[in-house]
């Protein structure tokens, strides 16, 4: 069924028309200016500060209260020939932060050492043997961190034992104690003067770059857009500032490892937006540190060889492919695990790669609503990820249960978590026993803006031109979301892996275009026969065969009211998750409370259906209509066939109808279930009497009409209700069975 996964919000119209005459001369027309409205900017210095960011509006990277204190220990450092050690993470941010500061550290000439943990040996963050490492076998006397360090507290403690300082450079939540770092640069320190809290930390790293140089270095501004986008902060203030100009020198890159990574990813860098970020280069960098050493990453962002940057590239672009393959194939295999009764779901298997299991369980999480715990077994211990509804607080449920995990962290809405396998069943019994006592966890749908309702008629390039003015798009600053309904749906097919995604065809009077739909693919069926279906939609270009066209991404979709769908092809599954009706003795009290339903295997009587459709009222019908034996073809009998079986019946004075019955079907050709019926009908009329299996003419019988037969009446109708289910449309069926009248209590 096709159903909405948020609750849409229109938005009123601005009212300010000071605004809206001040943005016309920005060059915005008035559905634009009105968005811009909606999200803070009021004035002529906001729409100047929003459509024209400047590196000049840049804060002070001093105001960082501890940044002069950091780049006079550096600069002490690179005088005294100090070994430095930069370290970072395994991801793109951490990637791209590592770079930056190696670049800068390198071009003030220092000597220096950069390392990216490995998620599966070292884990994130400081790690102590890592550290230990460097001190003792090279001579590391100062450490540098970027987006990481403000929860290592053992890898801090000991380095200080050790007579090393560590600079922390980080964004991500504080902790109640800070570690013993030299100088912490952080965004968000309690009374820090930095007025913008949300860089990455690639964007934390790059203050230090340019604290360390006196100026705003715009080379490393490609880094800095991948690192920014790559890390979803809010994409406001400086982040806008920062990406929308590292976009630009993105688009003219030097780097030789980027240009190789665009060209095996078949991506044109000149036309590079945030999507090419989000969607393909650093999803690649990710994938590296997600299967393997990310180190390689460094060589790739930083290096001057031509044939290893494509080597480099070729191996990242490969370990991308893998890691979409393995998300597929684990996802479908921890899918088949699901527990359809289960308010939490715990999927473990051995062998899972824990790098994917987070993405594995945000995709189960989307599809079910439920808390879900993916994790990969080793035969002794399970070691993932979980993801959760906003009703259902992960850390507070498990924080409390610290004892059953090895290694446990997390926040509301994800956590990571090592366990032994004995206490699998523990963790299951907790997280249910926490939605419990929180009551019903479904809740009502997050809420989603609607930001303007759109007459595809009046759509056009132009359209996308007068928004796209407010990219780059993000966190906080989302592509504007559009509203359509009054189409049609013309074609529907799937496509992408698994058939996984869907291209629609509408059109609304002389408009055509297509609206591609990522996730989707599970409801082409629904999508094609789709009545009165709405769409929220995002506009984006389509570039083909040397044509440019304007296509729409499909964000939500949603049918108000009823939702009629015709299965009854043989070709077309029962769909998943949707219970089908059973006409057992107790229907329809045996049925669970649901807004779609299967009607699949049909009964014997249109009235147990017609009394479930008018008694529930379901929202959703799928009609396979399923017909055991299907009188609407066999016929009810013909004048003749009754005369032709009397007639042999007569003839025969004794017939054994437990082994013969066969045989006289054969002879009379006429179908087994419908002799069947026929028997019946003679026995109700007294013509035959049938005892111990045995058929015999009844002498004395009183001459009568077929029609006198209830049996043959409920025949006709049987056979008229087959064919209504087997031929008519869907609508004319509901229709049917909604209005059939119901005069007495139904027993079959």
């Amino acid at each position: 069924m096709i159903e909405a996964k948020y609750d849409w919000q229109f938005q009123p119209k601005v009212e300010d028309q000071d605004f809206t005459a001040e943005a016309k001369t920005f060059g915005l027309e008035e559905s634009v200016s009105d968005l811009l409205f909606r999200r803070g900017v009021h004035s002529k210095e906001d729409l100047e500060a929003f459509l024209r960011p400047s590196l000049e509006d840049l804060a002070d990277p001093f105001l960082f209260q501890d940044m002069a204190k950091a780049v006079a220990r550096i600069e002490a450092a690179i005088q005294r020939g100090e070994a430095i050690l930069v370290y970072g993470d395994y991801d793109a941010d951490g990637m791209t932060s590592a770079s930056i500061m190696k670049e800068v550290l390198e071009e003030m000439g220092a000597e220096v050492e950069v390392y990216l943990p490995n998620r599966f040996t070292d884990g994130y963050g400081p790690n102590k043997s890592v550290y230990k490492y460097f001190i003792e076998n090279q001579g590391i006397s100062l450490i540098l961190t970027v987006d990481n360090g403000v929860a290592g507290h053992e890898a801090l403690e000991y380095a200080a034992q050790q007579g090393v300082d560590v600079i922390v450079t980080d964004h991500h939540a504080l902790p109640e104690v800070l570690p013993p770092a030299y100088a912490i640069i952080h965004p968000e320190l309690p009374d820090d003067p930095y007025p913008f809290p949300h860089l990455a930390g690639v964007g934390v790293a790059f203050k230090l770059a340019c604290a360390l140089v006196g100026d705003v270095v715009q080379d490393f501004l490609d880094l800095v857009a991948i690192g920014t986008i790559a890390d979803m902060v809010p994409l406001v203030g400086e982040n806008r500032i920062l990406v929308a100009q590292g976009l630009k020198i993105l688009k003219q890159t030097q780097r030789i490892g980027l240009q190789e990574l665009a060209r095996v990813a078949s991506l044109k860098l000149n036309e590079a937006n945030e999507e090419t970020v989000g969607f393909q280069l650093a999803p690649r960098l990710n994938a590296l540190g997600r299967l393997d050493d990310p180190n390689p990453a460094l060589e790739l962002l930083t290096g001057f060889d031509d044939e290893l940057a494509h080597e480099l590239a070729r191996m990242i672009d490969d370990k991308n492919t893998e890691r979409k393959e393995l998300v597929q194939a684990i996802y479908e295999e921890a899918r088949s695990q699901l527990d359809p009764e289960a308010k939490a779901q715990v999927l473990v298997q051995e062998g899972w790669n824990p790098g994917v299991l987070g993405i594995v369980a945000g995709r189960l999480l989307e599809e079910t609503g439920q808390p879900i715990v993916v994790l990969s077994s080793d035969g002794q211990r399970a070691k993932g990820s979980a993801r959760s509804p906003e009703s259902v607080h992960l850390f507070e449920a498990l924080d409390p249960h610290r004892e059953l995990f090895v290694a446990f962290g997390g926040h509301a809405g994800a956590a990571g978590m090592t366990l032994e396998l004995e206490q699998l069943p523990a963790l299951k019994a907790v997280l249910e026993d926490y939605i419990d006592q929180q009551g019903d966890i479904s809740g009502p749908k997050p809420s989603y803006q609607v930001d303007e309702i759109l007459d595809l008629q009046s759509l056009s390039l132009k359209t996308l031109e007068q928004f796209q003015q407010l990219a780059p798009f993000g966190m906080d600053n989302r592509q504007p979301v559009f509203y359509i309904s009054d189409f049609q749906v013309e074609s529907v097919r799937s496509m992408g892996q698994g058939n996984a995604h869907l291209k629609l065809k509408i059109s609304q009077g002389e408009a055509e275009f297509e609206v591609v739909g990522f996730g989707y693919g599970n409801l082409a069926l629904e999508f094609s026969q789709a009545k009165q279906l709405e769409l929220l939609v995002t506009l984006s270009v389509n570039k083909w065969n040397g044509q440019t066209s304007l296509q729409l991404m499909m964000v939500d979709a949603r049918i108000e009211g009823l939702q009629l769908y015709n299965i009854r092809s043989a070709k077309i599954a029962l769909p998943d998750s949707v219970p089908v009706l059973e006409f057992t003795e107790d229907f329809p009290a045996n049925v669970p409370e649901a807004r779609a339903y299967v009607v699949d295997q049909l009964p014997e009587s249109v009235k147990p259906l017609a009394r479930f459709i008018q008694e529930r009222q379901p929202q959703v019908l799928y009609f396979k209509n399923s017909i055991k034996e299907a009188f609407y073809l066999t016929g009810v009998g013909s004048r003749e066939q009754f005369a032709l079986l009397y007639k042999t019946i007569r003839q025969v004075p004794e017939f054994d109808v437990r082994y013969k019955l066969n045989d006289l079907a054969l002879y009379l050709k006429i179908q087994r279930p419908l002799l069947i019926k026929m028997l019946q009908i003679f026995q109700e009329l007294e013509f035959v009497t049938i005892e111990d299996g045995l058929l015999k003419e009844n002498p004395a019988a009183v001459k009568r009409s077929i029609e006198d037969s209830k049996i043959y009446q409920d025949l006709k109708t049987l056979a008229r209700f087959q064919e209504k289910m087997a031929l008519d449309p869907v609508e004319e069926i509901y229709d049917y069975l909604s209005q059939f009248p119901l005069t007495d209590p139904v027993s079959s």
